[in-house]
């Protein structure tokens, strides 16, 4: 597996041996994704993101990977984006997934509320991976406190 080829992608976060993030990839970058054994890639970026490939499924799914999109609003994150993310993230809990947006902003809140939700990570080990991005704005810390008190409520 060629280490440099990830590291190269914009924003790329390994979180466990089975899961990475990263802001948008570039073509060749798919490919290197693919080379390090990802069967997944769940794309939380709108269509109209930065540096958005058009062709995105159809180069993903060529390169033999399945392909997930969940389009999520930057200014709107919603609770069924983050439901429908936890249940891609549990459809494929057996595999090697990557999760992208446009600059592993989106995916790391989303990572961040999976890891410390279903995956039980601890929550100092979850904030720092997603302080390594960045530092939610007011917008998507309310939306993650609505997601965590949405899920206590079901418990």
């Amino acid at each position: 597996m060629n280490e440099a080829a990830l590291k190269g992608i914009y924003n790329f976060l390994p979180i466990s041996e089975a899961i990475a993030t990263s802001g948008q990839p570039t073509e060749m970058q798919f490919e290197a994704i693919r080379d390090a054994e990802y069967d997944v890639v769940i794309n939380l970026a709108l269509p109209t993101s930065s540096n958005a490939l058009p062709n995105e499924r159809e180069l993903v799914e060529q390169l033999g990977m399945k392909y997930v999109h969940i389009p999520v609003e930057w200014e709107q994150p919603t609770l069924e984006d983050a439901e429908q993310f936890f249940v891609a993230m549990q459809n494929y809990s057996e595999q090697k997934v990557f999760v992208h947006c446009a600059a592993n902003m989106r995916v790391s809140a989303f990572m961040f509320l999976y890891r410390t939700l279903y995956q039980k990570v601890e929550l100092t080990a979850a904030e720092q991976s997603l302080h390594q991005i960045w530092t939610p704005n007011p917008t998507w810390q309310q939306f993650m406190n609505e997601v965590v008190q949405s899920h206590t409520k079901l418990k």
